[in-house]
């Protein structure tokens, strides 16, 4: 097993959600920091392959088409 350096930090979290994850964390036997532990992994893993919505990328590949010799201009 690889030893990880850990750090202590304190926050605030909605009475409700950390009512729950308590609870999930003792149907599942688990510690609440390795509950802590993967939802951050995983909002680090959610925003590192975050990628554009389809409609939003299709407004932007249109605005490029009609207006792409105006943004040349414009980057000069």
């Amino acid at each position: 097993m690889v030893a990880r350096n850990r750090e202590k930090f304190a926050t605030q979290v909605d009475s409700h959600v950390i009512k729950t994850v308590r609870s999930l964390a003792q149907k599942e036997g688990r510690q609440l920091q390795a509950l802590v532990d993967e939802a951050l992994s995983d909002l680090i893993d959610k925003h590192k392959n975050a990628r554009p919505r389809p409609q939003v990328m299709g407004v932007y590949l249109a605005s490029h088409e009609r207006y792409g010799p105006l943004y040349k201009k414009l980057a000069e």
